[in-house]
């Protein structure tokens, strides 16, 4: 079992930056990838980033591309989501995922329902 913990969020004027912190606990991280989700009220969990942990190759929302980026550090299964330029559209709850143990890197990860490891949510908040 993967436990994910999230750290980082907190409230941030538009313009600045903030950096998310996912810890990977429990067995050694044996997912292919960690990715970051983001939720608001009455809207759906949607995938902003994610990172194919043997690889490195990175996936980002259109909404956050050349804003936001994914980096992991596979000795100590620790991953991160650095963000600039933060607009008030980027609050929201962000979650740390990790894919499902057999699921492979490739098209279709961002559906909420082939990531099976989910942190507790940290909250971003963006002020205008």
């Amino acid at each position: 079992q993967v436990q994910l913990v999230e750290s980082g969020g907190g409230l941030v004027q538009a313009g600045g930056s903030l950096r998310l912190s996912c810890e990977a606990s429990g067995r050694t991280f044996s997912s292919q990838a960690m990715g970051w989700f983001r939720q608001v009220p009455a809207k759906e969990r949607e995938l902003v980033a994610a990172i194919s942990w043997s690889s490195g190759n990175t996936y980002y929302a259109d909404s956050v591309k050349k804003r936001f980026a994914m980096s992991r550090d596979k000795i100590n299964n620790r991953g991160w989501l650095q963000m600039i330029s933060l607009i008030p559209e980027d609050t929201a709850v962000y979650y740390c995922a990790a894919l499902g143990r057999n699921r492979p890197w490739g098209p279709g990860i961002s559906d909420v329902e082939e990531w099976h490891y989910w942190g507790q949510g940290t909250q971003v908040t963006v002020s205008s």
